[in-house]
């Protein structure tokens, strides 16, 4: 067992876990943080993207111990006292999901998207979420919403 110590959502998490647990599942097993969901196994769907030191990534591609010491943002630790995300709002706004289970990734990838590129066009939005599968939508309701949620912060 190793000892993992990093600070989630503002919160410091420390707990013992086997080397080989991943990052998602040291996020939801061990912390109780769903959001952050399994899609696929195989790092194609980017339904479990995460921020680590601010930086988009997928958690099921890191070993919770590479992440030990590092600041992690999940989709729980978007909304801030009681307010969501730009991101989050402009995605229910805008009927950015359908059945949801893309979505938590979804945001977390748009919000490092605006974070790096605060006008992005259309296509830079969809090629920024080639990463990130969504079997619902077609992807139109979504890159209106960041398109939505980049006019709303950039004031």
């Amino acid at each position: 067992m190793l000892r993992v110590s990093m600070t989630i959502n503002g919160k410091q998490a420390t707990k013992e876990v086997e080397p080989r647990t991943l990052l998602v599942q040291f996020l939801r097993e061990h912390l109780g943080l769903t959001g952050t969901h399994v899609g696929c196994d195989t790092s194609q769907c980017g339904a479990c993207v995460v921020h680590v030191n601010g930086n988009s990534v997928k958690s099921c591609t890191l070993l919770a111990a590479q992440a030990d010491g590092a600041e992690i943002t999940t989709i729980e630790g978007l909304a801030q006292n009681g307010e969501m995300h730009p991101v989050q709002a402009a995605f229910r706004e805008h009927h950015g999901l359908q059945c949801g289970f893309c979505t938590p990734g979804m945001v977390m990838s748009a919000v490092d998207l605006l974070k790096k590129n605060a006008s992005p066009s259309e296509t830079e939005i969809r090629e920024w979420l080639e990463g990130n599968i969504c079997r619902c939508t077609g992807y139109h309701n979504i890159v209106k919403a960041i398109q939505a949620a980049a006019n709303e912060m950039r004031g």
